[in-house]
């Protein structure tokens, strides 16, 4: 017997998701390397604010930009994830170090990272496989 969540619809609905999740972090994520790699006023005064040298916005932009394209690169895409994970590690932890507010911007590059994973997760099958989540039913019969 074929369950609801093999049939083709459903996978199809999974895997759809899962893109639009990916394309929405991944603009995201290339708007702020844009800006950060073309040193634009803003990427600069947000770096020099957070306590970084003006002159460290052009690498941390490339930094991200190659996290960045190995996560949209289906080969290297769970390597991109958790590379773009310590990348919004640090974004955190440079945010507890100057007191950002919680919810708007210390917790944002985890907001992202939900986003990244989920796509991810949605999309790749084999991440499935090595990360799976059990039903309710599951636990019951463990117990």
């Amino acid at each position: 017997m074929i369950s609801a969540a093999q049939t083709p619809s459903v996978a199809k609905k999974r895997l759809v998701a899962g893109y639009v999740l990916t394309a929405l972090v991944a603009l995201f994520l290339i708007f702020d390397t844009v800006i950060k790699v073309l040193r634009l006023p803003p990427a600069i005064q947000g770096t020099t604010e957070l306590g970084y040298p003006a002159h460290t916005v052009l690498w941390i932009g490339i930094i991200e930009l190659v996290c960045v394209g190995l996560y949209l690169a289906p080969r290297t895409s769970v390597l991109g994830a958790l590379l773009l994970t310590g990348y919004l590690g640090g974004a955190i932890a440079t945010h507890v170090r100057v007191g950002s507010p919680l919810l708007s911007h210390t917790l944002f590059p985890i907001y992202v990272a939900l986003l990244l994973w989920g796509g991810l997760y949605l999309r790749e099958t084999r991440l499935r496989a090595l990360i799976p989540f059990r039903r309710q039913k599951e636990f019951e019969s463990l117990g």
